[in-house]
């Protein structure tokens, strides 16, 4: 089974203008969406719509979290949220006018207790399970959750899959995850350097393999991604797949769930899970949802001719 973990989902409220924000005023949009996620939500939505099964684990909050778990629900996918006592799930304003606003919320206080309560759910996966962890943490938990989570899972033979920047992915690597997916400007970051070249990119995501980590994908916007394998003697890159950028939000975690999708089908084919996580980000930054199988077919498709 494979399990995802949003600590601080949310609900994401869309206002489009169509004149310029005038702060202090009262302003009228012209039109309104919800969406309802978070990474690990994101990731969990993709894999179903690629036909994998999975759970989505974390942590929701009064009528909001009512609302998240209920539409993880609907997706079809195994929603085991921890519903807190206090606080709400948050909601994050993104004003879309001439210049895009965003207002992300804090999201509730997550107690002790809830917080073993998440932990001692993560203890009953077993070997080959795996565990996809992805985004920020909340104040309300340990810094270093993440390396709390993976030594207690590690001797279990749980596979990690880690999307996080910096300093919260290093101090994973000891525990060797499966995959991690820093961009090409994340990975600069993590040694002092700016990276111009792929032969460059190739050797810093080398050195990220020397400290654990087993499968590097990088992401490079529009200029497509390189994949390091297990190994580290070569790489694999492609260009993006050709599209009209429409949302890029979601298009990281689609690129995860792609990747993993990808690898299951094929039977562990490298190359063909780089391919269908690249095609997956895309698809989702193609259109204002999130990836569906037959758009990721059809930029498969065009990837290969």
């Amino acid at each position: 089974m494979i399990y995802t973990v949003t600590f601080n989902p949310a609900i994401d409220y869309i206002v489009r203008m169509d004149k310029p924000l005038d702060p202090g005023m009262t302003n009228r949009s012209a039109s309104e969406d919800c969406f309802f996620g978070g990474k690990g939500i994101n990731v969990s939505t993709v894999l179903k719509n690629l036909g994998i099964e999975n759970t989505a684990l974390g942590f929701a909050a009064g009528f909001t979290g009512e609302a998240i778990v209920e539409s993880v629900n609907k997706k079809g996918i195994i929603a085991d949220f921890i519903m807190l006592k206090e606080g709400i799930s948050r909601i994050n304003v993104k004003i879309k006018s001439d210049e895009e606003t965003e207002i992300n919320a804090q999201g509730p206080k997550i107690s002790d207790e809830a917080y073993d309560e998440l932990l001692t759910k993560l203890d009953k996966l077993q070997k080959d399970d795996i565990l996809i962890l992805a985004g920020s943490i909340p104040n309300s938990l340990p810094s270093n959750v993440y390396e709390i989570i993976l030594e207690r899972l590690y001797d279990k033979g749980v596979v990690f899959v880690v999307d996080a920047t910096k300093d919260l992915l290093l101090k994973v690597l000891k525990y060797n995850p499966f995959l991690i997916k820093p961009n090409n400007h994340e990975l600069g970051d993590m040694f002092g350097v700016k990276l111009k070249t792929d032969e460059e990119i190739f050797t810093y995501a080398k050195k990220l393999q020397e400290m654990g980590a087993r499968n590097v994908l990088i992401s490079m916007a529009g200029d497509g991604a390189i994949f390091v394998p297990e190994g580290g003697e070569t790489f694999f890159k492609s260009p993006a797949p050709k599209g009209k950028l429409v949302n890029s939000v979601g298009a990281g975690d689609s690129m995860v769930a792609g990747f993993v999708a990808g690898y299951i089908e094929s039977n562990g084919d490298y190359e063909r899970a780089f391919k269908m996580g690249l095609c997956t980000g895309s698809a989702s930054a193609f259109s204002e949802n999130l990836a569906t199988r037959p758009e990721v077919e059809a930029l498969l498709k065009s990837l290969e001719k």
